[in-house]
């Protein structure tokens, strides 16, 4: 792989298991340290302890979803530059525009491929 994602820390916040242990792998082997959250509370804590690259986060998720995890993120002064790639089941304009109000930098809808969350990350993330 010409790409170097060594150096990057990638955040996966989903309440899903599968999702997570999905992206960790791809992630992993792409050379990326992750980090991964089982909701938003779990992520914030994390979030301030890792400083990760880039945050893909799911949107439906127990206790505060990813749209409200996504602007408590952006809206902190030492994370708003931080991307935050919104995931979701759903494919619908509704969705993705009220992840863009909410600051999220692009939209992957589930199940992702290697090449989509890889791309995002290529797309987003600051070296």
């Amino acid at each position: 792989m010409a790409d170097d994602f060594n150096s990057l820390k990638v955040m996966v916040i989903d309440d899903s298991k599968t999702i997570r242990r999905t992206a960790e792998t791809l992630l992993k082997k792409a050379g990326c340290t992750v980090i991964t959250a089982t909701d938003g509370f779990d992520a914030l804590a994390k979030i301030a302890d890792n400083r990760p690259d880039i945050i893909f986060v799911d949107i439906m998720m127990p206790r505060l979803d990813g749209y409200q995890a996504c602007a408590l993120i952006k809206n902190n002064s030492s994370f708003k530059n931080t991307p935050v790639i919104m995931l979701s089941s759903k494919d619908g304009l509704f969705d993705k525009a009220k992840g863009r109000v909410v600051g999220s930098d692009q939209y992957l809808t589930k199940p992702f491929s290697k090449d989509e969350l890889l791309g995002a990350i290529r797309d987003h993330a600051q070296r």
